[in-house]
């Protein structure tokens, strides 16, 4: 696996991350044995990067992470996130009584992921959602004194706008961005992308396959199960299904004539981006993840990324890519 360096001053990590959170929550049913598998699979794979956050299944799939890392910590990166009190209060017992920003909060969700990963260190820590009732400087000032203490290395944001992005990284450095970022999903590009590049900030694309839309595998809602929650989201709405999966015959040509998958093709295409964009696509199954991987043996022309590009135009496709009551935590 090739490495990229995640940020100005960041550490060097593969092209491809792996992202953790359907192994415990959202889609189908957890299978804790394949996903340490899968874990273990990775590493050998050399995708050391996981990413996990304290809101996945309130706190479940960082004590799943613990247990696949266990006796190897060294072999891995380990990226989590506090904050995201709605989906924690959602997948658990409920949220606690400060805000997810609050600067009291932060260092207590920190010591609880601590004791969850069974780790003394924590290697990239971010923020899950921007607080709206904290100013961003008070949450990052908390999240600076834990990397003084040595309970952190790195420090992120998660889908945050411009403007707080930069003020964030005026309090102390940011090392990276993970915000949503595929062929279906290009709100970056206005201005998180160009941001993040002049202030030697890296990027984390989190769902880089369009939460699974990208595989050209779920062309109706038969392919869900019946408590898949990509069911909510608007873009998996029936109607709004049948629209988008006309938008995937350049992804379906294109790799029938490399012999590779749309999956691959995808992936391709958002590690075509930039150096500093690090696509973190889900999975719990081994295949999947060998299947990812080959993404980044392939080379997209400059005309083939123009073919995709305008294929998949910025606001092309159909649905919000959250339900509407999410969409207030985005951008901030």
């Amino acid at each position: 696996m090739h490495t990229r360096k995640l940020g100005k001053n960041g550490p060097d990590v593969p092209s491809l991350g792996l992202g953790c959170m359907g192994m415990s929550i959202s889609y189908g049913e957890p299978d804790d044995m394949a996903s340490i598998a899968t874990i273990h699979r990775a590493r050998d794979l050399g995708v050391n990067l996981l990413v996990t956050s304290d809101a996945y299944g309130n706190g479940v799939n960082e004590e799943l992470i613990a247990k696949a890392i266990k006796g190897q910590r060294s072999s891995f990166i380990v990226a989590t996130k506090f904050g995201n009190l709605a989906l924690a209060g959602r997948d658990g017992a409920g949220a606690p009584a400060l805000s997810g920003g609050h600067p009291n909060h932060v260092p207590q969700a920190c010591d609880k992921s601590l004791k969850r990963l069974g780790v003394e260190q924590i290697d990239i820590y971010g923020l899950h959602r921007v607080d709206r009732s904290v100013p961003i400087e008070d949450t990052v000032g908390a999240m600076s004194r834990l990397v003084e203490q040595g309970k952190v290395r790195y420090l992120a944001l998660s889908e945050a706008g411009a403007q707080t992005i930069r003020r964030a990284h005026e309090v102390h450095a940011i090392t990276a961005v993970e915000t949503e970022y595929s062929l279906w999903s290009r709100d970056v590009e206005r201005e998180v992308l160009s941001t993040c590049r002049e202030l030697g900030i890296g990027f984390m694309a989190y769902a880089p396959l369009g939460r699974g839309f990208l595989t050209a595998t779920i062309k109706s809602l038969d392919a869900l199960l019946p408590k898949d929650r990509r069911r909510e989201h608007p873009r998996f709405d029936a109607a709004n299904l049948a629209r988008n999966r006309d938008l995937l015959r350049p992804i379906e040509d294109l790799a029938a004539a490399k012999k590779a998958t749309a999956a691959q093709v995808a992936l391709a295409w958002v590690l075509a981006q930039g150096n500093d964009i690090v696509p973190i696509p889900g999975t719990k199954r081994r295949s999947y993840l060998e299947e990812n991987c080959r993404a980044v043996e392939i080379d997209l022309t400059k005309d083939e990324l123009a073919v995709l590009g305008k294929a998949f135009a910025p606001g092309v496709t159909a649905g919000t890519r959250y339900p509407e009551k999410q969409l207030n935590g985005l951008g901030i």
